[in-house]
């Protein structure tokens, strides 16, 4: 039976983890949400015997569109920016339990792209190896192309995040890409509605909650994980506990922060969501 979502209605809580990079000796500003690849491979065992189903983003929105019907009890696995492990160990570590999963890619940020972004200085794979997640049974997304915070961005600034991260893994890819993912979360109605223009399906933010049957294909919740956390947070996860469900709406916290972002952005100009 599904663990049912909030006041009992019946929805599925469903969790979307979001990972980043699964390495031992991350650059600083990463380490606070890098799993090492032992926690990575503990977890992953976790995942295969819990009585999950893992399924890529696409199938979870496909549900919440109503076109087609999930697993009894789902779980969705997604990994931001493209850090170096991606398209190789963690590939490989996914593969081998088949587990098939979804990859954010900061076009910018990736080596041979010729781009330009606002992450710190980390080992990244290629805008060449996209294709190669895919041959491992991985679904691939954008995340726009500076990773910056797109809540604090207007008119062309944001079109061009979202669109030429598209048109750029779209081109490498040779097939649509309709998944993204908002830098660092951060997303507003605007921001919504831009993603949607761009020829966006969906996107996920994080809010570090469950997701649901009922969740808004625009801001999927996910649970970010941090070096901190267990195998026993894991599992709560998987048993539908630990983490309020989506949808919510933004607590006034969040709405303060984004209107201070938003000012500080127009004194000091793009910077980086992290």
């Amino acid at each position: 039976m599904s663990a049912q979502g909030p006041e009992g209605d019946g929805a599925p809580r469903i969790p979307v983890l979001l990972y980043h990079a699964v390495m031992d000796d991350p650059p600083d500003w990463i380490a606070e949400f890098t799993v090492a690849p032992r926690d990575f491979a503990a977890q992953l065992d976790v995942i295969r015997t819990c009585g999950r189903t893992p399924v890529p983003v696409g199938a979870l929105v496909a549900h919440l569109r109503g076109r087609e019907p999930l697993p009894d009890r789902p779980v969705v696995l997604t990994f931001d920016d493209g850090f170096a492990d991606l398209p190789g160990p963690t590939a490989e570590a996914l593969a081998g339990r088949s587990v098939p999963a979804t990859a954010y890619l900061t076009t910018g940020a990736l080596t041979g792209s010729g781009g330009g972004s606002l992450l710190p200085p980390a080992p990244m794979m290629s805008l060449a190896q996209a294709p190669l997640l895919e041959q491992y049974g991985m679904e691939v997304g954008g995340h726009t192309v500076t990773h910056a915070q797109l809540d604090t961005l207007r008119g062309a600034a944001l079109h061009s995040e979202l669109a030429d991260s598209k048109r750029a893994l779209e081109d490498v890819l040779g097939h649509e890409v309709a998944h993204l993912a908002y830098p660092h979360g951060y997303n507003s109605v605007r921001v919504r509605r831009a993603a949607r223009a761009a020829g966006y399906e969906s996107a996920v933010a994080v809010r570090h909650a469950l997701s649901s049957g009922r969740d808004e294909p625009y801001r999927i919740a996910r649970l970010i994980l941090r070096r901190s956390h267990t195998v026993r947070d894991v599992e709560r996860w998987m048993a539908g506990g630990g983490a309020r469900v989506a949808p919510f709406r933004d607590s006034p916290p969040t709405v303060g922060w984004r209107w201070y972002r938003r000012a500080r952005a127009a004194v000091r100009g793009p910077e980086f969501a992290g």
